[in-house]
């Protein structure tokens, strides 16, 4: 009889990789007519156009529909509502973010220290939101929302998953939330236009907080 083996150890077993998820609140669906994706890309570069010129102030859905020449029931039914169509506008951005924590090269994506992989990770959303800073605040969303969009659970995810392989002992769904909150996009704002921070100061704030946070006798 063949020997039974121990169950795999906790602390050992990997860290399933959260699934790569749209940004956008709407799923799509698995095929649009040729019309419908042509409707809905003209209406995503009619919203670039409006916040290239007038920045995500200037991006309502009247203004969408009126510079794609289409009924503001269509951008609604497309969309949802404003969020909806901010956060199609940063959908492509958000995935490329994705792919590059989940399956890039390290130290962001896999191969490096978790630690590290967590360093990487908040210099690379702050430089980010350097060039998307007022899209993401206009794509904020509301408070009863804030921590259920696929962006931001993914996000989570990840950042929770490197903190149990870095200090497996620690509260890492609190700890991930915390640290998350140093990403906010209201936060960033805050600091480097409000205050005056410049980036540089962020990046090495948040490498700072990493290195407490990941350090077993800070805890």
């Amino acid at each position: 009889m063949s020997a039974v083996l121990p169950p795999f150890p906790q602390s050992q077993e990997p860290d399933p990789q959260p699934e790569l998820l749209q940004v956008g609140p709407l799923e799509e669906e698995p095929c649009l007519r040729a019309d419908a994706a042509r409707n809905r890309a003209r209406l995503l570069e009619a919203a670039a156009r409006l916040v290239a010129e007038h920045g995500a102030a200037g991006v309502t859905m009247e203004a969408v529909a009126a510079a794609a020449n289409v009924g503001k029931g269509t951008v609604f039914r497309r969309f949802g509502d404003r969020t909806g169509l901010l956060t199609a506008l940063l959908d492509h951005s958000e995935k490329k973010f994705q792919a590059a924590f989940l399956s890039g090269p390290p130290p962001l994506g896999p191969g490096a220290p978790p630690a590290e992989r967590l360093r990487a990770f908040g210099r690379a959303q702050l430089c980010r939101q350097a060039g998307e800073l007022g899209l993401q605040l206009a794509a904020e969303p509301s408070p009863e929302r804030r921590f259920s969009v696929p962006a931001r659970r993914v996000q989570h995810s990840h950042v929770a998953m490197l903190l149990r392989q870095a200090v497996p002992d620690t509260d890492t769904e609190l700890v991930a939330h915390t640290l998350m909150g140093y990403l906010s996009p209201v936060l960033v704002h805050h600091l480097t236009v409000q205050c005056g921070m410049p980036m540089e100061r962020l990046e090495a704030g948040w490498c700072d907080l990493v290195d407490r946070v990941t350090t077993p006798a800070a805890l």
